[in-house]
């Protein structure tokens, strides 16, 4: 458990950033361009990787942050600042992703806003430890490789919720928000997503032989 005096420590720093947050929404609603620009910097980075994660290309993951930042601009008075900027902006990206890999031809896609037919009191699956510990014998470089070629192999509906809730750190009512669910669906596929993900990790780790130092002995 976090110390009482860390968490009397976090909060101001939070409340300082929502209330940075609010006054620059503010100040761009006025017109201030410099301010609207300030919020973008500040969620650009995690929308490229929201955009890039659906559409699978980084060439239509820029198209799709400048479109989806142009409709932000554009539509900036209909925020109602009931949820923070980054999220109001991951689902404009989000749905401005969707829409750019419905209209490549041939390509079925499955909205990620579809209620699936997940089932939370489902019992959870029994997935097997991981003997020995992967970071023994794996930079950390090599795991985030590792659990990307993992996470791109998961469902889509599944993976972005993962991506949203345990890669970008956005709350269960956030990811809902961006995603346009209700929290219980965000939750259900959140467990089927790190059950997935745990599963073809322990197949990658029991595949692949761990890398020992080498003593010097031949």
């Amino acid at each position: 458990m976090m110390p009482a005096t860390e968490n009397a420590a976090s909060a101001p720093s939070i409340h300082a950033a929502e209330d940075s947050e609010v006054a620059l929404v503010q100040a761009a609603k006025q017109g201030d361009v410099g301010a609207f620009e300030q919020l973008l910097r500040g969620t650009q980075g995690m929308v490229f990787r929201v955009a890039q994660h659906i559409t699978g290309s980084r060439e239509d993951a820029e198209e799709v942050v400048q479109e989806a930042f142009l409709k932000a601009f554009q539509n900036l008075e209909r925020f109602e600042e009931r949820s923070r900027f980054s999220t109001w902006v991951t689902r404009i990206t989000v749905n401005t992703a969707l829409m750019k890999i419905r209209s490549r031809r041939g390509h079925a896609t499955v909205p990620l806003h579809e209620e699936a037919p997940d089932d939370p009191s489902a019992p959870a699956e029994e997935v097997a430890d991981w003997r020995p510990d992967p970071e023994q014998h794996y930079s950390r470089n090599e795991l985030r490789s590792i659990l990307a070629r993992a996470l791109a192999g998961l469902p889509q509906h599944y993976s972005t919720v993962f991506l949203l809730r345990d890669v970008e750190g956005f709350s269960t009512a956030e990811t809902a928000e961006a995603l346009g669910l209700s929290a219980t669906a965000v939750k259900a596929r959140l467990l089927r997503a790190r059950l997935q993900l745990r599963q073809r990790l322990d197949r990658y780790f029991r595949r692949e032989e761990p890398r020992r130092p080498s003593n010097g002995n031949h």
